[in-house]
Formats: structure tokens, sequence, C-alpha cells
């Protein structure tokens, strides 16, 4: 499996339009952080986590042209906002695209992106065919995991496959949930800043779960200029765990 980190920034990216603070003004490639997404390559599949409003852009930088599902983890925009531009997948892949989520996400998806879905023949549209999801499940002969964890009063899902989990967006898992990553040689988790937050894990909390989890190898992600510069913050890390940055590629 090699997962590519297409974004690693919180819902306004880093550097964050009008500031001046010394994270956004950083000439460092790896504080510069579009909003959060992962491609997976994985026994001959192409998956996306999440199409936020750079999509199109991460897609460009990375070469992609192969796309054969889309997990989705929430419907807020930065998770959603590029989905306009599976429309480019359908058109040289001459397919539609399946995507998943939980009841929640795919209905907000619906009613936010209506166009998509009303009966028509415009050709212009992205084409795309409706999952939900609640439990495990397989696609393309990939088992696919969903974990459920809590974003203040929401539900997102969590995925993990294989070995790998990837949670964004969450401030909660339960016990239950954490059954599900114990084992993965790999986890992505959501780390916003160092000071508490309402609905993300700060430092401490992201740090205390990849401990509680004995996790082997973690990244941080979902990251915002609240969490400090890239080079200074990673050598307070763990030796297991490091800092996400986009364009990041590790193979598990």
């Amino acid at each position: 499996m090699e997962v590519t980190f297409l974004g690693t920034g919180t819902s306004q990216g880093i550097p964050i339009i009008g500031c001046d603070c010394k994270i956004c003004q950083s000439d460092d490639n790896k504080d510069i952080r579009l909003r959060s997404s992962v491609y997976i390559k994985y026994n001959n599949s192409n998956i996306i986590i999440d199409t936020g409003p750079d999509f199109r852009q991460q897609a460009l930088k990375e070469k992609i042209k192969n796309l054969d599902f889309i997990l989705y983890t929430h419907a807020h925009k930065d998770h959603t906002g590029g989905i306009d531009d599976i429309r480019s997948f359908n058109f040289f892949l001459k397919k539609t695209i399946p995507i998943y989520g939980n009841k929640k996400t795919i209905d907000q998806i619906i009613r936010d992106y209506s166009y998509i879905f009303k009966k028509n023949n415009y050709k212009a549209l992205p084409k795309i065919t409706i999952n939900y999801i609640n439990d495990k499940f397989e696609k393309n002969g990939i088992i696919i995991n969903p974990i459920k964890v809590k974003h203040h009063k929401l539900d997102v899902l969590g995925y993990r496959i294989k070995n790998f989990t990837y949670i964004t967006d969450a401030n909660f898992i339960s016990n239950k949930e954490k059954e599900k990553i114990i084992g993965s040689d790999v986890l992505v988790i959501n780390c916003l800043q160092k000071e508490n937050h309402i609905s993300h894990f700060n430092l401490d909390e992201a740090l205390s779960i990849i401990k509680e989890l004995k996790v082997k190898k973690a990244y941080l992600t979902h990251i915002s200029h609240n969490l400090g510069l890239h080079k200074e913050t990673s050598k307070k890390l763990p030796k297991n765990v490091k800092l996400a940055y986009d364009s990041l590629k590790i193979s598990i």
C-alpha cells in the first residue's frame, strides 16, 4: 500500500488569508498545507479519502490519473468542496465514480450538490453512484472498516484499510471504536493545535491516543497554524510520531 498525503491542513489551509504569523509566512514547503485528503494505492485500486476544495490542485500536483472510489469522512465543505472535479475522471476514465459515506454525510452531499443528482441529460456534471455505509464492507476485494468518531456533536467516519487507519476531524473516539484501530501499523490522526479545541484533538490528546493504542507509527494531520512551525514542532514529538506534510508518501 502506498499513501500520499494530498493535503494536511485544517479548513482554512496554511497560509490563512490575511495572516502575518510566522507559520503562514514560512518559506518551508512543509508549512504550506492544503485541505486534508489522502490518496491510497492498494490491491490495484486507487482510493481518495475526501475531496476538499483543493482536490483539483492536488490531483494535478500528484498526477493522479486513476480513481476507483472515494470515501467521505463527513460533509463539511473542506472535505467535499471539490466534488465537481470528479467529472474530469468521468471524462477520461469513461466511468462513473462510486462514493461512500454514512447516511448523514451522503444525504448532506445530495442536498448541497443537488444539481448533480437531478435527473437531466446535462453531460458536464459529475457522474457519481451513492453508497451508504455503516459497518465493514468490501470493495474491489478490499476490506474497509469504518471507525465512528465524534467531531463535537457530529458523527464522522475514520477508515481502516488493512493495517492503515485514517482519522480526521475528531475529538472523541469510544473504547469500542478504538478496538478497531488496535494493531494498525500506521495511524493518521487529526491534531489541530496545542490548545484545547471544541471539536478537534489537540497535540496532547492526539499523542495520548497514539500511546494508549500502542501504534507503531503515527502521522498528525489536519494541522492549523496554531501548532507551530513544522521544523520546530517535529523536534518535540516521540520517535514514532511525525507531522504529515503535503505530498508526503509512505509505504505500508
